[in-house]
């Protein structure tokens, strides 16, 4: 996800490296769904894995042939509409206290918590999560942990008065308000859900927490602080969009838009990467932060910035464990990290770089990873190798590795080492030549074969447009206002390969539209545009999630589509239903099941936020007043659990 639009608007990928031979859009129509089908063996998502009967059949169910639910028509209400025969309840808000014994705040509906409240409850602006049984190894469905990020907040909600008076306090509790939650839940005897409180897991990691950094990064002088001179050990995760996990059990939450809390007033020079790769802004007037704390503001501390832009791993069984940013991954504007297990039993990583014209990519560890040991998989993400992709015209794909000395990443070219590689990873897929995307969101990996993936390209209105970068076979329509689904194998259906083929499963936007490059096409599929969340669940059912901007929902050429919504879409048969509709001004992310698929967490993020993104302190309900309607002061994001109301399978 990416927000504060106008901050967007301030970087493209404006590289010259040879670009993809032109496409155009009828043609990609003509290209036939790759062979396959699911493969119902134990090389699915984590073969190897010591998995518990339950759970391993689990892994092998049927496929679904059908979605067994009508489709929800578009909606505009200012609340969570779900099909005939499921129920959604709010479980945990934006404010809700996490459950540390005897310290649990209750949230002030005006606004009013402090800096150390806000640390013991929920942050603000929910965003990717993941469900962790318990106990740890287990199949359980009924009790468990969720991880689950805040991505980053709204200074006019936040406070009573917003932030127009920038002061110690409101900063100490915006770095309070972002980052992670842990969380115990359990499922009650009515079926419902509930946070346990008090727990021993129930935790906050945020702007402020200590944080190492690890993997070959770790130390460089581009990571060194006058605070740090070690360059090892960095205050918080902020901008924590979507997620992963291991098969281990660790969580893996993802920083993205980080530039956006700095600022930097000094000279744009050609040789200052954060500036022309990444973004950063001359002045940030939403935040604020540099107004209280120099670390913020790049012309008093030039590498604080350096330190941020990483997956984070933590460990949500180990409250105490302290979480650690792999810097193996590469920095860019990590939207998730999706893992799958080679045949060889080696951990990939799916990722992409939410930004217009940046790159897909994934991480092959260097070790297979220990299903008998989960201590010796504790830095297995810290060696391996970072591959960026190419797609080429003919349906071929290629993983192009980032390794210091080859393909050009040479002192020369501004790659010193290592380590500068993996600082600079937009760089360095620049150098490479990979293939500029429509702004990639979530991967998902199909838990039933092995190599196969889905991932969402939200958007790109500048796809085409004069002195940008043109159409080509992956993204093959200018002007991309409603995105698109790509789909790949990896050869040999194996996720550590070099090499894939490729299509598009879908191609977002409306039957209606004036425009033939904002058209559907999905013959038997609902419309829907800005596919953002993406999960394939072990029924074979796509859960596709949309992020229509605030500035652009039920409006313009998204006009009559209320908003935003979960679409659930069946790949063998094409078919797309929309499954849910959220409240008036929020995003829907997000996606978890528990292990028999019969809960599914969802998030509500930012309900009521304005086109501008920024609330009126003054109208803080201007919008919505969801979830806690005219009592409350002020919208809340919030987890919300989704069950069938006679018990079964989501989706079926």
């Amino acid at each position: 996800m990416s927000h504060f639009s106008k901050q967007d608007e301030l970087v493209s990928n404006d590289t010259l490296h040879t670009a993809m031979s032109q496409l155009i859009a009828a043609q990609v129509s003509r290209r036939k769904l790759l062979a396959g089908g699911a493969a119902l063996s134990a090389s699915g998502l984590f073969a190897g894995l010591a998995m518990p009967e339950a759970e391993a059949a689990q892994v092998v169910a049927p496929q679904a042939k059908r979605l067994g639910f009508q489709s929800v028509p578009f909606s505009t209400e200012d609340k969570v509409v779900v099909p005939e025969g499921y129920s959604a309840e709010v479980l945990y808000a934006w404010g809700d206290p996490i459950g540390v014994k005897g310290r649990q705040p209750a949230f002030k509906p005006d606004g009013s918590n402090t800096a150390e409240e806000q640390a013991l409850q929920a942050g603000m602006h929910h965003d990717g999560m993941h469900f962790f049984p318990l106990p740890m190894g287990s199949s359980g469905s009924k009790h468990g942990l969720l991880a689950i990020n805040h991505e980053y907040l709204d200074p006019g909600l936040l406070t009573g008065d917003g932030n127009k008076q920038m002061t110690e306090e409101k900063y100490k509790k915006a770095l309070a308000a972002v980052g992670v939650s842990v969380v115990e839940v359990a499922r009650q005897k009515d079926g419902s859900w509930q946070v346990v409180r008090p727990s021993r897991y129930a935790r906050r990691v945020h702007g402020e927490t200590p944080i190492a950094l690890s993997g070959p990064a770790a130390g460089h002088a581009l990571l060194q602080t006058e605070a740090d001179p070690s360059g090892k050990l960095v205050l918080g995760t902020l901008q924590n969009c979507a997620n992963g996990w291991t098969p281990w059990g660790t969580y893996l939450t993802c920083e993205e838009n980080f530039d956006t809390v700095f600022c930097d007033f000094s000279q744009k020079s050609d040789h200052d990467f954060n500036k022309t790769r990444y973004g950063v802004p001359d002045e940030e007037k939403t935040y604020k932060w540099n107004e209280v704390d120099f670390r913020w503001d790049r012309q008093l501390n030039r590498n604080e910035i350096n330190r941020f832009g990483w997956v984070v791993e933590i460990d949500p069984y180990e409250p105490n464990a302290q979480p650690k940013k792999r810097t193996a991954l590469g920095r860019f504007k990590h939207e998730g990290a999706t893992p799958a297990i080679a045949k060889d039993g080696r951990l990939v990583i799916y990722m992409g770089d939410d930004q217009r014209f940046e790159y897909i990519y994934k991480f092959v560890s260097a070790k297979a990873w220990n299903a008998k040991n989960r201590k010796a998989n504790r830095d297995l993400l810290d060696e391996g190798t970072l591959y960026v992709a190419t797609f080429n015209e003919d349906g071929t794909g290629e993983w192009r590795e980032l390794i210091h000395g080859q393909r050009g990443l040479t002192a020369e070219r501004g790659f010193a080492s290592q380590a500068e590689v993996l600082i600079k990873t937009r760089l360095a897929a620049d150098v490479v030549g990979a293939t500029k995307m429509d702004r990639c969101e979530w991967i998902a990996v199909n838990p039933q074969r092995q190599g196969e993936c889905y991932a969402t390209l939200t958007n790109n209105s500048q796809r085409g447009a004069e002195g940008k970068p043109g159409v080509d076979a992956a993204n093959p329509r200018k002007n991309n206002l409603f995105g698109h689904i790509m789909h790949w194998v990896e050869n040999g259906e194996d996720a550590a390969a070099s090499g894939f083929k490729w299509d598009i499963y879908a191609m977002a936007g409306r039957p209606d539209a004036a425009a033939e490059e904002h058209r559907n096409a999905r013959a038997m599929g609902d419309a829907f545009g800005s596919p953002d969340g993406l999960y394939l669940d072990h029924n074979g059912i796509l859960w596709i999630e949309t992020d229509i901007s605030t500035s652009t929902l039920n409006q313009k050429e998204y006009a009559g589509m209320g908003n935003n919504a979960m679409l659930a879409s069946i790949p063998a048969t094409g078919e797309i239903k929309r499954f849910l509709t959220g409240p008036a001004g929020c995003e829907i992310t997000g996606i978890s099941f528990t292990p028999d698929h019969r809960t599914l967490f969802i998030n509500i993020q930012h309900p009521g936020e304005p086109g501008n993104e920024i609330t009126d302190p003054a109208k803080p309900r201007a919008i919505s007043s969801w979830p806690d309607g005219d009592k409350g002061g002020r919208p809340r994001s919030a987890t919300v659990v989704i069950r069938k109301n006679d018990g079964g399978v989501i989706g079926l």
